[in-house]
């Protein structure tokens, strides 16, 4: 067998598992998310949305090691140097441990600050949400120091462990909802407090089972200064991309908290639950796929990482696509049918960011295809400043009396010039033409995006909104997109494969 169907194999195994993993964990995300915001009230659901919001904001320092663990473990297991892999993971754990230092003592000075002085909070839930925020600052250091025992199982490929832990967490998840519901303390309180539990032991999981398979997880803490630099320096470029990261996301959340109050982030917060929902069927794709992009790399076959990006991008946003036309042609119909009292502009929050979403599955493989290389100066430095813009612009739209949404229509602007910039940048990189990125993926995707959308869009302007039109609406963009994605979005030779396959599948029933 060729390396070349052993990687694909791999690649189609771990999507699988990954996919078991995300169907679980959806379903019980929404269940339980609908479950919480009932039980709390829009107010309360608003109030956790942004003073956890605050701790995820000072994580941003960390963004950048999570990219570089990965990369750095990534290429250690392609080259087969078990040495070299036992120092990336020590030194990753010694960095992170690092990390979570300096978020405590930011959490504790500038952080409670803020949300003493600045954010909008009712005075009689003050001490509910001091208890989130000190819960919070806890999390964040379990999930810090998680990081690196995270990226060694997708480094080697594990997605079934990766799966596996993933489903216990959302059932212990769905075990927390049950106790919310029927606890005698503060509702917001005790959220918090069991929510934190859960996540330490899912850290405890995690390490448990790399210390049992991989033999580079055992901690050592003996200093590699020249390794300890040469990770810090990558992850110190990557940071300025994250920092941009956590100021349009949290950022964002803190902005539309001071000038509209927590309704307005209870709103945020649904829009960001059927975000996460959706791009779950994608993610698992993904990070399937990306493992292969660096290793492709580190061994020279650009050719090969040239098609796996390619795919990765245009097969991410045609399955986002095929996902999320029924849910923004009928969201208001979804979020009633799931919430029963939808949050004021909801709606049009969960509707501009899955479009966002859209734009970044084409951006991914670009991301990875940098980390790979290693030369993310530039790179960040471009992409990042870029991206920041989205924060000052927003505050002075908002200054100027647009409404919430607009936000977000400015996040949607400044990613689609930021992805334009990510493709250039590339072309010296990894020797790969603009041109070609736009022929393999963005032609075919617009094309099939423009013909797909008529029918379904014909069909809810004829019928009324209810049951009926929601049946007609999703069968027509199944139809619809399913057609054109055949026809259009896939190349002769993957249309070829699928009716293999399809046929296959069809003999071996019989």
């Amino acid at each position: 067998m060729s390396d070349t169907s052993a990687n694909n194999k791999r690649i189609a195994k771990n999507t699988l598992m990954l996919y078991v993993r995300m169907l679980f964990t959806m379903a019980v995300s929404l269940f339980t998310s609908r479950v919480v915001l009932q039980t709390l009230g829009v107010e309360d659901y608003g109030v956790f949305s942004v003073v956890g919001g605050v701790i995820t904001m000072f994580a941003f320092i960390n963004g950048g090691m999570v990219s570089s663990t990965q990369r750095y473990l990534n290429f250690e297991i392609a080259k087969g140097n078990a040495e070299r892999l036992r120092s990336v993971f020590n030194t990753a754990l010694q960095i992170h441990a690092l990390i979570a230092v300096v978020i405590i003592i930011l959490g504790e000075t500038i952080g409670l600050w803020f949300l003493l002085e600045k954010l909008v909070i009712p005075e009689e839930r003050m001490t509910a949400a001091m208890w989130v925020y000190q819960c919070s600052i806890i999390a964040c250091v379990v999930n810090i120091l998680s990081v690196p025992y995270n990226a060694d199982i997708i480094a080697h490929e594990k997605m079934s462990a990766f799966a596996y832990i993933s489903i216990l967490d959302v059932t212990l998840k769905l075990v927390i909802v049950y106790l919310l519901v029927v606890s005698p303390i503060d509702k917001l309180i005790a959220y918090a407090i069991l929510t934190l539990l859960v996540q330490l032991l899912i850290r405890y999981v995690y390490t448990r089972y790399c210390n049992k398979h991989f033999q580079e997880s055992f901690v050592e803490w003996k200093l590699n200064k020249p390794l300890f630099k040469e990770m810090l320096s990558f992850a110190g470029w990557s940071f300025w991309g994250n920092l941009a990261g956590i100021l349009y996301t949290q950022g964002l959340n803190m902005m539309l908290n001071i000038f509209f109050g927590p309704v307005v982030n209870a709103a945020r917060g649904i829009a960001v639950q059927v975000q996460a929902a959706v791009q779950q069927f994608v993610s698992g794709f993904q990070t399937a796929l990306n493992p292969q992009i660096t290793k492709n790399y580190a061994s020279g076959d650009l050719e090969q990482m040239h098609s796996l990006m390619f795919r990765s991008a245009r097969f991410s946003f045609l399955l986002l696509f095929f996902l999320s036309l029924p849910v923004l042609l009928e969201t208001d119909f979804l979020l009633t049918l799931w919430l029963k009292t939808v949050p004021d502009d909801a709606v049009i929050f969960t509707q501009i960011m899955i479009c966002i979403s859209l734009i970044y599955t084409t951006a991914n493989p670009c991301v990875v295809a940098n980390q790979a290389t290693g030369k993310v100066k530039i790179y960040q430095m471009v992409v990042g400043g870029i991206l920041l813009m989205i924060l000052p612009i927003s505050y002075i739209v908002l200054k100027l009396g647009a409404p919430a949404y607009s936000v977000f229509i400015v996040h949607f602007c400044v990613e689609s010039v930021a992805q334009f910039s990510r493709m250039y940048m590339l072309r010296k990189l990894i020797n790969l033409p603009m041109w070609q990125y736009m022929k393999n993926i963005y032609i075919p995707i617009v094309t099939t995006v423009a013909v797909a959308i008529i029918l379904p869009i014909i069909v809810r302007m004829q019928v009324e909104e209810g049951w009926l039109r929601f049946i007609a609406v999703g069968f027509t963009c199944v139809l619809s997109v399913g057609i054109s994605t055949f026809f259009i979005g896939f190349t002769k030779h993957e249309r070829v494969f699928f009716w293999d396959k399809s046929l296959r599948i069809i003999k071996i029933r019989k």
